[in-house]
């Protein structure tokens, strides 16, 4: 028997480390279930990743929009219509890992949703490919709808029933997908939620320049603001910026200290898409100078993050793998999101009611949370301690399901 392949698309090793998280979790929990594996990365950014690679089992194929979008879904359509041709069409990295696969984990965080309509044919470029060289889709534990906007739905109705299966994480995104009519659903949690660490986290921290001694004394809180949620803060007229500026020396007022935390950095570039560091660079440069404030600077491993938000008292987050990561770590959390995908996560450790939107931002709303789930803390860890153990079964069921797929497709295939 030949060794299982899986391709992957939707996640990255560069920028959001949510999504390296994805993958990272997915190369180890099916490595550990399949044995020897080969992995195909599909890749927006294939150049960052191919640097940032540590698996020697991982191969990182370009497919950022324009490539995916034109020229695999262009071949992989000529690759089901046109059956001579299809040795030739092969010598293509992203055809012939399609074709040579037994999955394509689509790890997509949030798709085929309302709000997202500009997203809608990157959702559908992305698993095509495979439906067209017939290598089954796995859509990992993701967020999906509502799908009250026409184009959406229809969009939806037509593609989410070809999937092999779509893990839900969380019950509004199953309730929206029910109510769409899927049949080939998994009620699951995020996979990043099974990353595991290696205990290189801290020395390689350490390496990078991060002072780890800020955390011997004195309580700790985690900031991580997200360009995503400025852009929405902004676009009602509102100053995001500013805000974070006087919650973050509130705090340090009020005698705390503060880890400020972007959980999504491309390293050399000011674009902000998938990238944080600007923003954060932005706010630090206004706070008051201080050695009260520990400002991460640089590119982290998704490991090396999840270890440095753990050691947070607690934690402010508006990623949302930044908040997978604290709540993965049990530190009480307060969250600014944006969409459903926020609220029914916190829905599995019952701590719903320290999610709220964007919309709500005010410096007295944020003030009065934070104020609250300190003084709640107790109750908000022993939720966390409660619930964790089964919110990552959760999500480590995936990869049994997306293992026993893998096995049965190979014995199909009679290797």
């Amino acid at each position: 028997m030949s060794t299982p392949r899986i391709t992957v698309i939707g996640s990255a090793l560069s920028g959001n480390k949510g999504a390296a998280a994805m993958l990272e979790s997915a190369v180890q929990t099916l490595g550990e279930r399949l044995g020897e594996v080969e992995f195909t990365l599909l890749s927006m950014y294939p150049e960052e990743d191919r640097a940032q690679n540590p698996y020697p089992n991982l191969e990182v194929v370009a497919a950022d929009p324009k490539t995916l979008g034109v020229t695999i879904n262009s071949l992989a359509l000529a690759h089901r219509l046109l059956p001579p041709l299809r040795p030739l069409l092969r010598r293509h990295r992203a055809i012939r890992a399609l074709a040579q696969s037994d999955a394509l984990l689509d790890q997509g965080g949030i798709t085929f949703t309302d709000g997202r309509e500009k997203f809608l044919l990157y959702n559908v470029a992305s698993i095509l490919p495979a439906l067209n060289l017939h290598t089954p889709v796995f859509k990992c534990a993701q967020a999906v709808g509502p799908f009250k906007n026409p184009i959406n739905r229809i969009v939806s109705k037509v593609f989410l029933p070809k999937a092999q299966t779509l893990v839900t994480r969380g019950r509004i995104t199953h309730e929206f997908a029910e109510g769409l009519g899927l049949t080939n659903l998994v009620a699951g949690a995020d996979y990043a939620f099974s990353l595991e660490m290696d205990g290189t986290e801290e020395q390689g921290l350490r390496e990078a320049g991060v002072d780890l001694d800020f955390f011997a004394d004195g309580e700790v809180v985690g900031v991580c603001p997200s360009v995503v949620l400025q852009k929405k803060v902004e676009g009602r007229g509102d100053d995001y910026v500013g805000q974070m500026i006087a919650f973050i020396e509130r705090l340090r007022r009020d005698g705390k200290k503060v880890l400020l935390v972007p959980h999504s950095v491309r390293t050399g570039t000011e674009k902000t898409h998938n990238n944080d560091l600007p923003l954060c660079t932005r706010i630090n440069d206004l706070l008051v100078p201080g050695e009260d404030v520990l400002f991460v600077d640089r590119e982290l491993s998704s490991q090396q993050l999840r270890h440095l938000i753990g050691r947070c008292d607690l934690f402010v987050a508006s990623r949302f793998h930044a908040m997978v990561s604290s709540l993965a770590m049990a530190v009480p959390t307060l969250v600014i999101g944006w969409s459903h995908k926020y609220r029914e996560v916190l829905e599995m450790f019952a701590l719903e009611e320290w999610a709220f939107g964007h919309d709500q931002l005010t410096p007295e709303h944020l003030w009065s949370r934070f104020e609250d789930l300190s003084a709640r803390r107790d109750e908000v860890q022993g939720k966390l301690d409660q619930h964790l153990p089964e919110v990552k079964r959760r999500s480590l069921a995936q990869a049994d399901l997306i293992a026993e797929l893998v096995t049965e497709r190979a014995a199909a295939r009679g290797r």
